[in-house]
């Protein structure tokens, strides 16, 4: 074909993929092969915590974060040493802006903990907290995700606006809350001066008062 000559020549025609059948098939074969090497363990990897997206636009969705930071942990009841090696995936960057958020990833940790079952180093000389025989011979390996995260909408119904709603202003609310916190030191400064006067005036009228009489 002439275009694929080009493509060969120059590097700038239509790109082919005739391999895609046999690419699918290769990249099925290599996830069985990484499920049996990590069997019994999850198939997707790691327990990752709910974040919610960046910006504006999208921080009303949420999606899996990196790890669950040390106050998660702690509050969960989880090690952060033995966190990894039961499958909890740990960030010690991450910081909880909201006790929302710190609640719902420990809620999660609890319910992860709940359904694990963990196997014995030595099937002989099993340790505490191991899960007995029989939970260790029902056992599968989890082959979807590890505690799927689910979006939350909100139910919003239609209802008629109110005479209030109508004669606020949203800009004017906001500019409003921008004088007050650009004006908080000032505020502070004249209440100050006041309870330091007694009602008497500032300090500034006080000691032009006294050079006007000498």
């Amino acid at each position: 074909k002439q275009w694929y000559q080009r493509r060969v020549a120059i590097t700038a025609g239509v790109k082919t993929w005739f391999n895609q059948a046999g690419k699918k098939k290769s990249r099925r074969a290599k996830r069985l092969v990484k499920a049996q090497a990590i069997a019994p363990r999850p198939v997707a990897g790691l327990l990752r915590p709910v974040v919610h997206c960046q910006t504006i636009r999208y921080n009303a969705r949420v999606r899996a974060g990196r790890g669950f930071t040390l106050d998660e942990l702690k509050a969960a009841g989880v090690n952060r040493k033995q966190a990894l090696s039961i499958g909890i995936a740990v960030d010690h960057r991450r910081k909880n802006r909201s006790q929302e958020s710190l609640q719902a990833n420990v809620l999660r940790l609890k319910e992860y903990k709940s359904r694990l079952i963990l196997f014995p180093r030595k099937a002989a000389k099993p340790k505490k907290g191991d899960s007995t025989q029989a939970e260790i011979d029902v056992a599968t390996q989890l082959t979807g995700p590890v505690l799927p995260i689910v979006q939350q909408y909100a139910d919003t119904t239609a209802r008629v606006i109110t005479d209030e709603e109508k004669k606020a202003s949203a800009f004017q609310t906001m500019r409003m809350y921008k004088a007050n916190v650009r004006l908080v030191g000032i505020r502070e400064k004249r209440a100050k001066e006041a309870a330091e006067d007694d009602g008497l005036g500032s300090k500034k009228k006080a000691a032009k008062a006294k050079k006007a009489k000498k």
